[in-house]
């Protein structure tokens, strides 16, 4: 009696305070809307719009595409392992969807990259002079990396079951960094721009305009976005149990 009375004063979480999944990834869609959003709006009502010419409205696909794909769309692919239609049958369509999912977010995160060279080189602006730039840069790099290895070795036939489990802890883990380093990346990215953009006058950064407030408040939303996504993924109770059952070990084709 005195040992259960232990386990369960010192139980991680109570029941009462583990919340169902479903509600809080509802939760979380709608605050990832909300930094698709406040992005958008941020580049559209503070700095001019959109445009693919060079200018700075090309400049503004940037942000959209980088938070858009890298932590909304990523954040979403890392979770697809967490719904409860994905504890039940074969697990070979919610790979499908956690690795299309990602892909769309690689792309977008290209395109982001390419807007931003594009602009920088049409005003003769050096590329890959700031920690943003190499720190995002690094992320989008791995990320590539981290695609097509979780690619070939989860959904192509080659890969034998022993190289598959060896690998799964990897594949986790820079998963997590990945989605970390893109919170990192955007956020710095936010206040590199503010600190360009806002330079004189009464429109001065360190005067806290509006534009400043509401790009701060996007910063901090992605990192609210980030770091539910980071609990939702060390949490054992949202873990798919059957995580290493026969049919988590089909591959592309077999039904």
């Amino acid at each position: 009696a005195d040992s259960s009375l232990f386990h369960r004063s010192h139980h991680p979480l109570p029941e009462m305070l583990d919340p169902p999944f479903l509600p809080f990834c509802a939760l979380l869609g709608l605050l990832g809307f909300v930094c698709v959003a406040f992005v958008s709006a941020w580049c559209q009502h503070w700095r001019g719009g959109f445009a693919w010419d060079g200018s700075a409205r090309t400049f503004n696909w940037h942000p959209v595409l980088m938070v858009t794909g890298m932590v909304v769309l990523y954040g979403a692919a890392a979770l697809v392992y967490r719904l409860p239609p994905a504890w039940r049958g074969p697990k070979l369509p919610w790979k499908v969807l956690h690795g299309a999912l990602a892909l769309a977010a690689f792309i977008l995160a290209v395109l982001g990259l390419v807007a931003v060279f594009y602009f920088h080189n049409a005003h003769g602006t050096p590329n890959m002079y700031s920690l943003h730039s190499w720190v995002g840069l690094a992320t989008v790099l791995l990320f590539s990396c981290q695609w097509v290895s979780g690619f070939s070795a989860f959904l192509l036939p080659w890969a034998p079951a022993w190289l598959r489990a060896l690998y799964k802890p990897v594949h986790i883990f820079f998963g997590s960094t990945i989605l970390m380093l893109s919170m990192v990346s955007c956020v710095s990215g936010i206040n590199e721009k503010l600190f360009f953009s806002l330079k004189n006058g009464t429109a001065e950064y360190k005067r806290l305009p509006a534009e400043a407030v509401f790009a701060n408040t996007l910063g901090v939303l992605i990192l609210l976005f980030g770091v539910l996504v980071l609990g939702a993924l060390a949490r054992p109770s949202w873990r798919r149990p059957d995580a290493d059952s026969p049919d988590s070990r089909q591959v592309l084709g077999t039904r």
